[in-house]
């Protein structure tokens, strides 16, 4: 166990290093100067996509085939973000109010920290341990094809949704336009979803450990978390989340770029089919069907709202 995980972890280490030293080759002082810098200089937002392409979707599903595991892809959906803000700040044609740049760096930071953490602690701190249950089911829809299927599905499909909603990165790295009352908005949002995001997912956390223990000793399980946030909705990890991507396009918006809507709102459809499939998950779940079905009735399915008042039902007589 302490082995295979040491491995991921270098593993994990180890993958974003071509990105990384390619990106050094022509930004660092001293570097002459070159046709291949002059083009990266030049094309920022196509070189990311280049770099994304060869790095993540090439080498990730390469080793995801190797491993016959595409955890990889969960954990850098963490930390990509991250590595593309600073790509956009550092790129030789750079250029954003120092402000602004300074509080998206200080929230993306605060977001991708929390985050990790999150999917650590929910992968019990190992690295590897499972690859996400959805890849697990297409894998058995695919079959003997879900080896190259999986290149599209698992990677191709990442770059269009991880792109398109770092987008606004790119746009308050292209402009100077001094801080103002909307950057103020749009970092408040980003603040609201980070912090509603991680008091869901620790709930979920604390709900998902004491029906563990309780199952070890042989105890009646809670069927479903309708406590602190989960009260007012059935998915409130993934309203923070999307309040997080929405709040980051303000900062777009108020540049004039409010054509990148187009990545959160990707993202928002794509989240919401996942709920689908999640609500679709909880209600296979024999031991935990009737309760889920009242708690749907009871529960708004997104935006934090007071509960319905909806009647137990009655018990079928013996």
């Amino acid at each position: 166990m302490a082995g295979g995980n040491l491995k991921n972890l270098v593993v994990a280490f180890l993958v974003p290093l071509p990105s990384i030293l390619f990106y050094l080759s022509f930004v660092l002082p001293g570097v002459d100067d070159n046709a291949i810098s002059s083009w990266c200089a030049a094309h920022p937002l196509l070189l990311a996509n280049i770099l994304f392409f060869l790095n993540v979707n090439v080498l990730f599903w390469l080793v995801g085939i190797i491993l016959s595991n595409h955890w990889l892809i969960d954990l850098y959906w963490t930390v990509i973000p991250v590595m593309l803000l600073h790509y956009y700040r550092g790129h030789p044609a750079s250029e954003a109010d120092t402000l602004r740049s300074a509080v998206v760096v200080a929230l993306t930071w605060v977001w991708s920290a929390r985050l990790t953490h999150n999917y650590l602690r929910r992968e019990g701190w190992e690295f590897g341990k499972r690859e996400d249950w959805r890849f697990n089911e297409m894998r058995g829809q695919y079959g003997k094809t879900w080896w190259w299927m999986s290149f599209f599905a698992v990677y191709l499909s990442q770059q269009v949704f991880l792109i398109g909603i770092c987008l606004p990165m790119y746009a308050i790295h292209s402009s100077n336009q001094p801080w103002g009352i909307w950057d103020v908005v749009a970092a408040a949002t980003c603040i609201a979803g980070v912090v509603m995001a991680h008091f869901a997912d620790t709930q979920l956390h604390k709900f998902v450990t004491r029906n563990e223990k309780l199952k070890k000793l042989g105890e009646p399980t809670v069927p479903t978390l309708e406590d602190g946030l989960w009260q007012y909705s059935r998915h409130p990890n993934y309203v923070g989340e999307q309040l997080w991507w929405w709040g980051l396009y303000l900062f777009a918006w108020n540049l004039g770029q409010g054509w990148m809507f187009v990545g959160p709102l990707v993202n928002s459809l794509c989240l919401g089919y996942v709920t689908v499939l999640v609500e679709r998950r909880m209600l296979k779940q024999e031991h935990r069907a009737e309760a889920y079905k009242l708690y749907q009735r009871r529960t708004s399915v997104w935006i934090p709202w007071f509960r319905k008042a909806v009647p137990e039902p009655k018990e079928k007589e013996t």
